[in-house]
């Protein structure tokens, strides 16, 4: 008997006609959507390192007034007081075209090195170029000067007192809503005060960004 060989059977997968288009169009959304997005970071990082490249506050001190003095000595036992109160303006610049918003801080006074008095900043925000007048009162803590007696001593008796004054914004601006960088300026002034005559004689201040 004749037994015809089986043919081998063959498996044919249809593919619809329009899968490898769908296919390619997927990869040139993707591909445009990738660009897109990496024009507009490229677009943020120009205009953050440039339009919205970030400036340190200026801090200038406007006037310094004398607006208390009283220094005494007694020479048995020796004891030396002094109370000085000081007026003090100064204008805190932003340059940026965003507000900053700094933190609460203070203005010192110093003698020798030594912090002497202080008074209270309390934070807030500067606007977009805006300047900002800080209206500062400032007077010596008689009990802090109690260890420096000799010095305090030679001071009064030379008639002319010296005092600085230190003052520090610090604060932070956001660019673009994404980014928050920090910021601060800080102003010192080194006086001479004229007991005598309750005046200031000499007056130097020096600024600095960072």
């Amino acid at each position: 008997m004749h037994v015809k060989p089986k043919h081998d059977e063959m498996t044919v997968t249809a593919i619809p006609a329009g899968a490898g288009k769908s296919k390619r169009r997927r990869i040139i959304c993707l591909s445009v959507s990738l660009t897109v997005l990496a024009a507009a970071g490229l677009l943020i990082l120009i205009l953050a390192l440039t339009v919205f490249k970030s400036k340190q506050p200026i801090t200038t001190v406007n006037s310094v007034a004398v607006k208390d003095v009283n220094a005494t000595v007694n020479l048995l036992p020796v004891t030396v007081s002094v109370n000085i109160s000081l007026d003090i303006t100064i204008s805190v610049k932003n340059p940026n075209r965003v507000g900053v918003t700094y933190r609460d801080s203070s203005a010192a006074l110093r003698y020798r090195g030594r912090e002497i008095g202080d008074v209270p900043i309390p934070g807030g925000k500067i606007g977009s170029g805006e300047t900002k007048r800080l209206n500062l009162s400032l007077t010596v803590f008689a009990d802090r000067l109690l260890s420096d007696v000799g010095d305090v001593y030679g001071d009064v008796m030379s008639g002319k007192f010296p005092l600085s004054s230190y003052t520090r914004i610090s604060g932070r601006i956001r660019v673009l809503n994404m980014f928050n960088i920090h910021v601060s300026s800080t102003s010192t002034c080194d006086l001479k005060i004229d007991i005598l005559n309750r005046k200031i004689v000499n007056q130097s201040c020096h600024y600095k960004n960072k």
